[in-house]
């Protein structure tokens, strides 16, 4: 053994716990004292204008730089009514490090909100009372509220009968998953949806239930919402509305009864069957449930868990209660009965929302994209996760955002890449859980044409992204998480994930031995469509003999950055943001 790694190894102990003071790097030193006179301390003007002409916030007042003045001095001196207090450079360094004072998006609503609703991307979860995996996991109102918390606006119930076919149980049909009772979860959705924001929370039922029970539902739903529910006084909206005029009302959507409901093959009405499915996906079942995303073979979308019907407004029902229920319904949704590309493509004069496998989905962007680009123009598409992603991981979201799909519903139990990238779609627009569309996917063009993803268009901009430094790993983890005999030794690596066109992947070097790297790096991206752009970033411990340690990730929308010097929090694999773990970056469009 050489000596250097024996001194790694067995030397100097004291090492892991030798940790340097934070100190700004030097463009922030030079920015310091540029804007303070070439002083020793910046009052509110010089703060004002380093805002301005630095970090781009142009309509920002003195009364603002004041107020982050006084922030920092109460926070870093604990000093509350002493006004005027300047800034000196570690103070300077400290504001732009706190994310809440300085964070790279805005924290508000600041979309146009009152377009129709399919002018909107929005947070839509997948089998939203699941705790787990999807064939055996028990079923609950808590992932439900825990959705809602995050501002998640699209919740899934499956219905089935109980089993003395008297009351509706929530469940996964033909898995072992234990069932909740639908009350519980819709007074769980009542008590918390609105919460996180103001916007509708949409509701989509896969029904599988027989008229009477129909009848049940819609007792449940009126008693249990009242006022909050939203249903229109025509049988089929002509045009959806916005998410202002429904701000704080709940939206239940799913497939218009039938006549032949009640005569349905009988699986449809057992929610448990000992069918070949369940057996099959019981033995594919994997224990590392949840851990990063993966790929696993695709079964018939016929088997596929979810609607069933077509997307017409015109059937009407005979059967006793089902047109009380179905006056509830405000987005009436259902599959391609015959055929997605007829489904895309035949117009009607009403509104309806398509319920597309994400099998379906890949077929559709490769043979007829801009015929779904087109369909989510006037109507609103429900991308789902196909039925053999047992261990709730989850596909590629962009696919479906870049054709227009607003609702890509994902599995909320686990974690991964996938995941990542949804929310970061969604901290845009203040965390609403609605984020407007680009103008383009809903414009025609002189001939009628609309927006193809396939076709790689010139560069628009170019995002320019410096990482300076990282800091707080030293608070969050233990001083021998990532290695128990020195410092740790962190990397960033930067993804831009959008169009195909714009797809890129850059790391900084490797700073060895340092809980607060400074890596002082640029990087460009050229972006084709900066406005389906996100830009995810992950931080790793490099590890010579064993996978790279998880160092934190967040993912950003490129349309949302704001230009300067920003503090960016990083989360864990859950998507739960940490406490103090936190990068110094600058963001230019170029």
């Amino acid at each position: 053994m050489g000596s250097y790694n024996y001194y790694r190894m067995f030397g100097c102990f004291n090492r892991k716990f030798k940790i340097r003071e934070t100190e700004p790097p030097p463009e922030v030193r030079e920015a310091f004292s540029r804007y303070a006179g070439r002083g020793t301390h910046m009052n509110a003007d010089q703060l004002l204008r380093f805002i301005v002409e630095v970090q781009g916030e142009e309509d920002a007042t003195v009364k603002d730089a004041e107020q982050i003045i006084q922030q920092v001095v109460n926070r870093r001196h604990h000093l509350i009514r002493r006004l005027n207090h300047p800034l000196e450079l570690e103070d300077f360094f400290y504001f732009l490090f706190q994310d809440d004072l300085n964070g790279p998006i805005k924290s508000q609503v600041h979309h146009d909100m009152s377009a129709p609703l399919q002018h909107y991307f929005i947070y839509t979860g997948h089998n939203s009372y699941l705790t787990g995996n999807q064939l055996s996991s028990d079923c609950s109102e808590i992932p439900i509220v825990r959705a809602l918390e995050r501002g998640v606006r699209g919740i899934e119930l499956d219905l089935w009968p109980s089993s003395a076919k008297d009351n509706i149980h929530v469940l996964h049909g033909r898995t072992l998953t234990t069932p909740v009772p639908l009350l519980k979860c819709l007074k769980a959705i009542r008590d918390h949806a609105f919460v996180k924001s103001p916007y509708p929370v949409i509701i989509t039922l896969e029904d599988h239930l027989t008229p009477d029970l129909q009848a049940k539902v819609a007792e449940m739903v009126t008693q249990t919402f009242g006022e909050m529910l939203y249903y229109p006084q025509s049988e089929c909206l002509e045009e959806f509305p916005s998410p202002e005029r429904l701000k704080n009302r709940i939206i239940l959507s799913t497939k218009p009864p039938k006549e032949y409901l009640e005569s349905k093959n009988q699986r449809d009405t057992s929610p448990v069957g000992k069918d070949s499915f369940r057996e099959d996906a019981m033995k594919k079942e994997k224990s590392n449930f949840g851990t990063e995303d993966q790929d696993t073979d695709e079964r018939s979308d016929s088997d596929q868990d979810d609607e069933d019907g077509d997307t017409s407004c015109d059937q009407q029902s005979s059967q006793p209660g089902a047109p009380q229920y179905k006056s509830l319904i405000a987005v009436h949704a259902g599959k391609a009965k015959h055929g997605l590309k007829r489904a895309l493509r035949e117009g009607s004069n009403k509104v309806s929302r398509l319920s597309l496998s994400e099998q379906e989905l890949e077929r559709a962007a490769e043979n007829y994209g801009t015929d779904l680009v087109r369909f989510t123009q006037k109507n609103i598409a429900r991308v789902y996760p196909k039925g053999t992603r047992v261990t709730s991981t989850n596909f590629k979201p962009m696919t479906g955002w870049i054709h227009g799909a607003q609702m890509v519903a994902f599995n909320m139990q686990g974690y991964g890449k996938s995941l990542w990238m949804m929310q970061g779609m969604f901290r845009s627009n203040g965390s609403c859980g609605y984020v407007r569309k680009p103008r383009f996917l809903m414009e025609k063009g002189p001939r009628n044409e609309v927006f193809d993803p396939k076709v790689k268009l010139p560069v628009k901009k170019i995002l320019q992204v410096r990482v300076y430094m990282g800091d707080g790993w030293r608070l969050d983890f233990s001083h021998t998480h990532f290695d128990a005999y020195s410092p740790p030794d962190f990397y960033t690596k930067l993804y831009i994930v959008g169009v195909p066109a714009d797809a890129h992947k850059k790391k900084t070097r490797i700073i060895e031995d340092d809980w607060c790297p400074i890596w002082d790096e640029e990087f460009n991206f050229p972006l084709t469509v900066p406005e389906l752009a996100l830009l995810r970033i992950e931080v790793r411990e490099y590890d010579m003999s064993e996978k790279d340690d998880f160092g934190g990730q967040t993912c950003l929308p490129v349309w949302e950055l704001r230009p300067g010097i920003r503090s960016v929090a990083l989360y864990d694999k859950k998507g739960q943001k940490m406490k103090s773990v936190k990068l110094l970056m600058r963001f230019q469009f170029v």
